[in-house]
């Protein structure tokens, strides 16, 4: 995992946001392991706690597929929308999940979130076959949203798992 801040374990941190800068690409799937499409961004990597620290932004009309990974989390809303088990969720709203499947979640406005991770791995797992037949459940507020949710209905609809993919 390439991690933007010091690897040090139990160490203090104090940034401001703009001191780290955000990854997207292979950096971001390397991290993440989702459709293309997301940026993240490392604040605090702690091995010996397998802790990780991050903000993740999804672009207007992203679909994170149903998933499990290695290790829980807690998810706070900073700004947009995150739809899930039957939620319309705003900033300041609360997810958590763990090693068990949970999602999809739907961005239809886009979102960032902050997210801590703990446990074995920030990697998710799903299934393409699954994603590719997801249908959207949740309609954007926005002009952007309604571009971006029609973007990845589209990528989908042609076998893509992202309209960012290749």
């Amino acid at each position: 995992m390439s991690v933007s801040v010091s690897d040090q374990v139990h160490e203090f941190v104090a940034l401001h946001d703009d001191e780290v800068e955000w990854q997207d690409g292979e950096g971001a799937n390397e991290i993440l392991a989702l459709p293309p499409g997301v940026q993240v961004k490392i604040f605090n990597y702690d091995a010996a706690m397998g802790r990780v620290d991050m903000k993740v932004k999804f672009p207007p009309g992203y679909v994170e597929p149903e998933h499990s990974h290695k290790s829980w989390h807690s998810i706070v809303v900073l700004a947009g929308r995150m739809c899930v088990a039957g939620k319309d969720l705003r900033t300041g709203d609360y997810v958590f999940g763990g090693n068990m499947p949970h999602g999809p979640y739907e961005y239809p406005d886009g979102c960032e979130v902050f997210i801590v991770f703990m446990g074995e791995g920030t990697q998710h797992e799903w299934d393409e076959e699954k994603h590719l037949a997801h249908e959207n459940s949740w309609e954007a507020e926005t002009d952007d949203g309604k571009a971006g949710v029609a973007r990845q209905v589209a990528a989908r609809s042609s076998g893509k798992v992202s309209a960012d993919s290749d």
